[in-house]
């Protein structure tokens, strides 16, 4: 843990970070962490509360009782992290800890800008720390859906400084079971783990024909064999399989779904004492915009006002973007300091320089994304 001195050494926004990335809090137990975060948001100047789930919410806004026309922003980060304790110290300009990145840093950043923003009249700035995004339920996201209906929103994830990721794959979860009939090893029939292996090599032939002539990652379906076990009573065999998929656009969980039944349905079938059942879960559709979309431009014109060339990015894991978006169906991207490479590894680190920076280009671009929007609601007033 950091000496006081040390501490007191950093910055007010640095010293913001390291208070809430001191407070660990792995899925399930972000309460302290949530209360750390509620406490500099009122120092801030924010109205600050934890909600019914557990989540964080910061609240700040320019809306009076008179206006016609009022804006929704929502900035959405994750207070939640995965296990694993990293001990918290300042080195060369860095900051270490569990949740430094991932994603702290983009949380903490935001929670910032947004007590900093230049807003004008009529707009409601939400800032929540989400529980629960590092599990597959997204509690906190799920539960700030149908609550929410931001007219743009930007998920705090690390995309580096320069960096606005405009989009990220789906995701699904089979879990397989194989049930057969116990047999002798020297035997000619397929033990349960035999067919077990043989239906995912089939389902690996599946994935293979629909990434034929596919380049970019973003667009291929990507299959991982998570885990395999199996067991016996004496009577029957069974072996169980555990898998995650990464979805591209052009493919919903829903069709994958439909996919591996016909793939299990075939392979089952020339096995009339083989039975596989298939269980699924975590099932996020994909989700990309493009660098037209009003929170791109807004944030890259804020990181080329820093001197920078704004990176856009497709990201092949899944976050409470893809959980919101289909709900919310507004203007969205995700935008954070950090390295995404450090995500959940024993070295999790984030440059403070860096996370400086994305503060000023957080600031500048709520402000921008604030004008745009209420121009464009007072130009619909006057239609």
């Amino acid at each position: 843990m950091m000496t006081n001195i040390e501490r007191e050494s950093l910055t007010q926004e640095a010293q913001i970070l390291y208070d809430v990335v001191s407070q660990a809090s792995v899925s399930g137990d972000e309460r302290g962490a949530a209360q750390v975060f509620v406490r500099h948001a009122w120092a801030l100047g924010l109205d600050a509360h934890i909600d019914e789930v557990g989540n964080a919410i910061a609240l700040r806004s320019t809306v009076n009782d008179t206006q016609d026309c009022a804006v929704q922003i929502a900035l959405l980060g994750h207070i939640d992290t995965v296990s694993g304790y990293i001990r918290v110290k300042a080195e060369g300009g860095d900051l270490y800890g569990r949740g430094s990145v991932d994603a702290k840093g983009p949380l903490c950043a935001m929670l910032v800008a947004a007590s900093r923003a230049q807003l004008p009249e009529g707009v409601d700035l939400r800032v929540a720390g989400a529980v629960g995004e590092e599990t597959t339920g997204s509690v906190g996201a799920r539960h700030l859906a149908p609550r929410w209906s931001p007219d743009a929103c930007i998920i705090g994830e690390p995309s580096g400084f320069d960096g606005v990721t405009l989009g990220y794959k789906g995701r699904l979860l089979m879990t397989a079971r194989a049930t057969c009939p116990n047999t002798h090893t020297a035997g000619q029939q397929r033990s349960a783990c035999d067919q077990i292996h043989a239906f995912w090599e089939t389902v690996l032939e599946r994935v293979a024909v629909f990434n034929e002539g596919i380049d970019r990652a973003f667009d291929q379906i990507q299959a991982t064999l998570r885990e395999l076990a199996s067991t016996s009573n004496g009577l029957e065999q069974h072996a169980r399989l555990e898998s995650g998929f990464r979805l591209p656009p052009a493919l919903s969980p829903r069709e994958l779904i439909e996919i591996l039944h016909d793939t299990r349905d075939a392979h089952q079938g020339a096995f009339p004492e083989l039975r596989i059942d298939l269980t699924f879960e975590g099932a996020e559709a994909a989700h990309a915009t493009d660098r037209g979309d009003p929170v791109v431009r807004a944030l890259s014109s804020s990181i080329r006002a820093q001197g920078h060339r704004p990176r856009p990015k497709l990201k092949t894991g899944t976050a409470d973007l893809n959980v919101v978006a289909p709900i919310w169906k507004c203007p969205i991207a995700a935008y954070g300091p950090g390295d995404s490479a450090l995500d959940h590894t024993p070295n999790e680190h984030i440059n403070l320089e860096e996370y400086q920076t994305s503060i000023e280009i957080l600031t500048r671009g709520i402000e921008t994304l604030a004008h745009e929007l209420l121009a464009k609601q007072r130009e619909a007033a006057m239609a």
